[in-house]
């Protein structure tokens, strides 16, 4: 007899392999159909048969849930131990009507079930009959008929004709489980055989498809090395944006520092020398009409109102105050000035700090511009300014109870705050802006102190 090594090369050439094969592809797929078709059915009856125990079982348990009720209503007189039992008699109607009409097909237990029906029929008919009699005030009456052994009958007919059908559904649970059993046995010798074909096609595609994981280990290693080329890239664009903007806020202020000083030199001068020369002509004309010297007094003072426009614009351009008094005086006077032109009442607290020049320029100038937007959009009437070292990080925050805004919504100071933001990050420092409609705005700002 040939064994199955010998068959091989004959079936690799002869004409009937492939129908062979097909075959038994179809073999095996009628045997796994039918046997996934019974164990369905199976297992669909063990369902119903499930739901059949759990119904008994509910049947028992919400007479007893029904009895317990009454009993604590005719105890208690109250009427919420009414609300179990009223629960409990729609749950045994409910069992009752499905498990009448589950038994129907099954004419062995029919005479069982109508045995069930009876006794909880029964039950029912005594807990309501006890109820009614306890309504109507009939105490002696009601309390013979819970002395009785009437009740306890037909709990006891209820329990143990359940009890039968609970063990006549477990006999065909057991019955069903058999059935289930061989028909996975069937099953088994398909999937075994299926297994073995799988794993020689496991085995083909496995060696088709190294070829692909090795080019998309490739791909993947070149994306990273281009993703950790651009990371780089960002890191030195980023950086030499840094030293772009702190160069154009030196820039800036080199350049307000000039302005500055052609308004103190040129138009200070020009302003004082027409002030004397007003001053001389004065003293020259001598009594003068009221008319003369109201001019003569407007010229002056327009002259006066000039030069004190001159030194507040210096001050905007180059505070002054800043390098000759310190950050605290600058501070001080900026804030007292600001409240006195926009008549908002102000609460400031500033302590020493360790800055350099040019991180003491970059917190006049947050402050400067925070207080700006708080003129121009807060509608505020209070504003919180303070100034700290905590943890060798110098803190400045301004606060407002305005209106307050949406920070992710586009708004008309995004490029203030946008300017404050890279001004701080310049000196190494952070700026943290908390709002909400209605709510105020909270500018925070963090620097380094320096030693």
């Amino acid at each position: 007899m040939p064994t199955p090594l010998k068959l091989l090369p004959l079936l690799r050439g002869s004409r009937f392999t492939f129908p062979l094969a097909s075959l038994a592809a179809l073999g095996m797929f009628v045997i796994s159909e039918s046997s996934y078709q019974q164990a369905t059915a199976r297992f669909a009856e063990l369902g119903t048969q499930g739901t059949a125990r759990i119904t008994i079982q509910t049947l028992w348990r919400s007479l007893t849930d029904a009895e317990t009720g009454q009993r604590g209503y005719l105890l208690t007189s109250r009427k919420e131990y009414l609300k179990p039992y009223e629960v409990a008699q729609v749950q045994v109607a409910k069992s009752l009507a499905w498990l009448n009409e589950y038994y129907s097909a099954e004419p062995e237990t029919q005479a069982l079930m109508s045995q069930v029906q009876k006794a909880a029929d029964n039950k029912l008919a005594e807990l309501a009959e006890t109820n009614r009699l306890h309504d109507e005030g009939k105490e002696q009456a009601w309390r013979e008929l819970v002395l009785s052994n009437i009740g306890a009958e037909q709990m006891d007919a209820v329990r143990s004709n359940s009890e039968k059908l609970l063990a006549h559904e477990t006999l065909k649970v057991n019955e069903g489980r058999k059935s289930v059993l061989q028909t996975l046995m069937i099953n088994r010798i398909g999937v075994t055989a299926m297994a073995a074909l799988s794993l020689l096609a496991l085995f083909m595609y496995l060696r088709q498809t190294t070829a692909l994981v090795r080019l998309r280990e490739e791909q993947r290693r070149v994306a990273q090395a281009e993703r950790d080329q651009f990371e780089l890239e960002v890191v030195r664009r980023t950086g030499q944006l840094t030293d772009l903007a702190r160069h154009l806020q030196s820039v800036r202020e080199d350049e307000r520092n000039h302005l500055a000083r052609e308004l103190h030199d040129e138009l200070g001068a020009l302003l004082t020398a027409a002030k004397l020369d007003v001053a001389r002509l004065k003293s020259r004309l001598g009594t003068l009409t009221p008319e003369v010297a109201e001019r003569i007094q407007h010229l002056t003072d327009g002259l006066n109102s000039g030069i004190a426009l001159k030194r507040r614009i210096i001050e905007d351009l180059r505070p002054s105050s800043l390098s000759n008094l310190g950050l605290v005086a600058a501070l001080e006077i900026l804030v007292r000035e600001w409240a006195e032109r926009t008549e908002i009442e102000v609460d400031s607290d500033f302590q020493p700090v360790q800055l350099r020049p040019s991180g003491e320029l970059t917190v006049y100038r947050l402050v400067q511009e925070a207080l700006t937007n708080t003129a121009k959009y807060a509608k505020a009437s209070e504003v919180q300014v303070r100034l700290a070292a905590e943890d060798g990080q110098v803190l400045v925050t301004v606060r407002d109870n305005g209106i307050g805004f949406d920070v992710e919504a586009p708004h008309s100071s995004a490029h203030g705050l946008l300017g404050m933001r890279y001004r701080l990050e310049t000196e190494g420092g952070t700026l943290v802006l908390k709002s909400s409609k209605g709510g105020g705005t909270v500018i925070e700002a963090h620097l380094p102190e320096s030693s």
